[in-house]
């Protein structure tokens, strides 16, 4: 059951499912999102420790430093 204009109204079982694929799909994307910016987080701290310490960048932590 869900509720439109302040009454309930039947869920079909479509519905239903379509409802628990979206929330699957966002939980899904949303811990994705949590993964890159973790990986981002980390590459920059390491292009950050490598500068300070006069060692040679990746490319990866190099595309990192905004100049």
């Amino acid at each position: 059951m869900k509720l439109i204009n302040n009454e309930l109204v039947e869920t079909t079982a479509e519905e239903l499912a379509q409802a628990e694929s979206d929330s699957a799909n966002f939980i899904t994307e949303e811990a994705e999102k949590a993964e890159a910016k973790t990986a981002y987080d980390t590459l920059k701290a390491s292009a950050k420790a490598k500068l300070i310490a006069g060692e040679p960048l990746t490319e990866d932590e190099a595309n990192t430093i905004v100049l």
